[in-house]
């Protein structure tokens, strides 16, 4: 009978531990009053006006939400990790954010090379990988589970420009100024698929290393190949550099750049060279207030005491506005489950923006936009 009273008193003080525990008895991230979320991307090095520029405009729409209430009563905590736009760092830090942190889900992330090492650690741990900063076509195809992108692709850009090139100026000779890491593999095949849609072939490679401006070679290397245009797919200091030093080595070419290049912090590396550089883009201009959700952006990043709106925080600030409307769809008794069966059933319109995804499709936008740099802005355009 002592015995049976002992082991009747031990169970219940281990309960009351359990119960004590901030994550006792609910869904890993995921309490009575919050939710963790985790976000691992470069708020240092050569790629950081990316990473600060996300986290930017995830945290004005997560803390505007957080102020009315949260969701379903629960606010939002979002715990961030510099990754530098190294995959040895990224790794480190997801790692860190699953099993030290306990988050319910990572987003934000930025950049291939980090999502892809990021994703594998996710899957493995069953943890939604969810509005990436990167086109690349392993988070699209086959589709996983637990991974959902809102940005197009980089097939989807690629393929944009590919088609303004040839139907607008009639150009034959492409070439690629890419990084030589799983960001430019992503971009340049890509391209390759939009041209051997064409029966064309590449028309010369230059290859830089990540977290550097080392382009010397690839401005020779495309130089001797003549290209009449050049899709950069890198990060803004490394493409201002070569347009710069290409366009002093007297390489005659059309610039063209994938999303990823940062817009805004390109504009401001390459000067005067960065006139006329062409960028596709996955989202609106942040600048166009005739649009219901940029007009939301620009207020909320203003009330927030930010006046300077840009297309990397402009990315977040959407990603977090869909999140939590899966968030809303999920239900009260939020779980992992439960929030992947909302992002499969989910079909919104947030201000202008049509949402939609599936258990076949997990790509959110659905468009791509021209712009082409002149007096120092990115303007949209239509034809080249």
């Amino acid at each position: 009978m002592v015995k049976f009273a002992r082991n009747l008193l031990a169970g219940i003080f281990g309960i009351a531990i359990l119960c004590a525990s901030p994550f006792a008895l609910s869904e890993n991230g995921v309490t009575a009053t919050e939710i963790r979320l985790g976000m691992a991307n470069a708020l240092s090095g050569p790629a950081m006006g990316l990473g600060t520029g996300v986290k930017r405009g995830s945290e004005v729409y997560f803390n505007k939400v957080d102020a009315a209430g949260g969701v379903h009563g629960r606010n939002i905590k979002l715990l961030s990790e510099d990754d530098g736009y190294e995959p040895t760092r990224a790794a480190a830090a997801t790692r860190k954010l699953i099993d030290q942190d306990n988050v319910f889900a990572l987003f934000g992330y930025v950049g291939t090379p980090t999502s892809k090492v990021a994703e594998a650690i996710a899957s493995k741990s069953g943890v939604p990988f969810f509005g990436p900063f990167t086109g690349a076509e392993f988070l699209r195809i086959p589709v996983n589970k637990l991974v959902f992108n809102v940005r197009e692709s980089y097939a989807a850009e690629a393929e944009l420009q590919v088609e303004r090139l040839v139907k607008d100026l009639g150009i034959k000779k492409i070439g690629v100024f890419m990084q030589a890491d799983a960001y430019g593999l992503a971009g340049k095949d890509a391209v390759v698929k939009a041209l051997n849609k064409r029966n064309m072939m590449l028309a010369g490679e230059g290859r830089y290393q990540r977290n550097t401006e080392e382009v010397d070679s690839a401005v020779a290397m495309l130089k001797s190949e003549k290209p009449e245009a050049v899709i950069m797919v890198g990060a803004y200091q490394a493409c201002a550099a070569f347009v710069i030093k290409a366009r002093s080595a007297g390489l005659r070419t059309k610039f063209l750049s994938l999303s990823f290049i940062g817009t805004e912090n390109f504009i401001k590396a390459a000067g005067v060279d960065g006139e006329g550089v062409y960028i596709t883009q996955v989202v609106p201009s942040p600048n166009d207030a005739s649009i219901p959700i940029i007009k939301q952006y620009q207020a909320d990043m203003r009330e927030a005491g930010i006046h300077d709106f840009d297309y990397a925080s402009l990315e977040g600030y959407i990603d977090a506005v869909v999140f939590v409307e899966a968030l809303k769809g999920a239900g009260a008794n939020l779980t992992r489950e439960s929030l992947l069966v909302a992002l499969n059933r989910m079909k919104i319109n947030i201000g202008g923006l049509d949402i939609s995804y599936s258990a076949t499709d997990h790509q959110g936008l659905k468009q791509v936009h021209l712009t082409r740099i002149q007096n120092g802005k990115a303007v949209p355009v239509v034809k080249l």
